[in-house]
């Protein structure tokens, strides 16, 4: 039987949680005998440099880009693909096919989108059940959305050694107790309730030493840096900008929390339980369909910095056999729900489905 053959296309230039998925969705495929992908791309895309072959680039500059559309266009005509997987809007609003004949239009979405954005697509797929029930609510047909998530996979540990060398980079002893946190500066991101609550902690937990590491970039930089400056603990916050490997600092760390106000899904905390880190996060759409509270991880309402440190501190003093109960569940969760194999398998199950029945 031969492999479904798919483009993959996505019109952002930076990377973000979508487009972490959208790399190692496209590269995991390269390794599978019943999927092929081509992945498309702008040019000056920071995710060039992390695909593997196949990549085609197209601009898309914007939803209004006659040459990105007829470019799109061609490319989709002399490839032939049995499926043309959009990805957010940009892309997804640059793509027209024919409703009844040639490949088969998915349009993924990773949000709360207006879905008349994404209604001319023969097929939807939110990767939350949330964001599925929006759609239909909103009027989409309940037979064109689907179901299917995201995967992380568990990487290789990092070297003790290399874990030393960031230790020293970073200033930190051994003994230190870490709390990590990832994702863009951003004011969905609630970065400002987190070093709030971090601050209000003590700043030795056990006898230890409590260090908090901060991982991203984005428009509220300026405003972080200054919340950090004036803050009791700014000696033992470190923002250390955009990272491309952040494993190292997962490995680094004792305890991962999501601060966020608004997170569909929340890739990080599939990157952390992947990581082994036990998690504290905010009740946001995601998180509530994630996380079993005081089994996989710990939930505190959004924007409460009391009950956020509460339940950093919670976590930071547990037995040593209770903090590793609530990691290796969240092992579990991502094992059994979001890994690899589950999800391309799932996203294979729908492409055949629709590609027999026509759409």
């Amino acid at each position: 039987m031969s492999p479904i053959s798919s483009l993959q296309i996505i019109g952002s230039k930076q990377f973000g949680g979508a487009e972490n998925f959208f790399i190692r969705m496209h590269n995991a495929i390269q390794d599978r005998s019943d999927l092929t992908s081509i992945a498309v791309t702008s040019p000056d895309s920071q995710l060039m440099s992390a695909l593997r072959p196949s990549v085609s680039t197209i601009p898309m500059r914007s939803v209004f880009d006659p040459f990105s559309y007829f470019g799109l266009k061609r490319l989709i005509r002399n490839t032939q693909p049995d499926i043309v997987q959009t990805w957010m809007g940009r892309a997804t609003r640059l793509v027209k096919l024919p409703p009844s004949k040639g490949p088969v239009h998915v349009a993924r979405l990773g949000g709360f989108y207006n879905p008349k954005q994404y209604q001319h697509a023969h097929a939807l797929v939110g990767n939350t059940l949330s964001i599925c029930d929006y759609l239909v609510r909103e009027g989409v047909p309940s037979e064109r959305v689907s179901f299917i998530s995201n995967f992380v996979s568990i990487p290789a540990p990092t070297p003790e050694a290399e874990l030393q060398v960031l230790r020293q980079k970073l200033g930190l002893n051994q003994d230190d107790l870490v709390v990590f946190a990832l994702g863009r500066l951003h004011e969905n991101k609630g970065f400002d309730t987190l070093i709030k609550a971090f601050s209000a902690l003590p700043a030795e937990v056990n006898g230890r030493s409590l260090h908090l590491l901060i991982a991203g970039d984005g428009p509220l930089v300026d405003e972080i840096t200054q919340q950090v400056a004036e803050s009791s603990a700014a000696s033992r916050i470190q923002l250390l900008g955009w990272q491309r490997d952040t494993t190292p600092y997962f490995h680094l760390a004792d305890l991962f929390v999501c601060p966020s106000r608004h997170e569909p899904l929340g890739n990080v905390i599939l990157e952390a339980w992947a990581h082994g880190l036990p998690v504290v996060s905010t009740r946001t759409h995601g998180a509530l369909e994630l996380v079993e509270p005081d089994v996989s991880g710990f939930l505190v309402e959004i924007d409460d910095a009391k009950a956020m440190g509460g339940a950093m501190e919670q976590a930071l003093t547990a037995s040593e056999a209770d903090l590793h109960g609530v990691s290796a569940a969240g092992v579990r969760v991502l094992s059994e729900r979001f890994s690899e194999t589950v999800i391309l398998s799932a996203y294979h199950n729908l492409y055949d489905q629709l590609l027999q029945k026509g759409r």
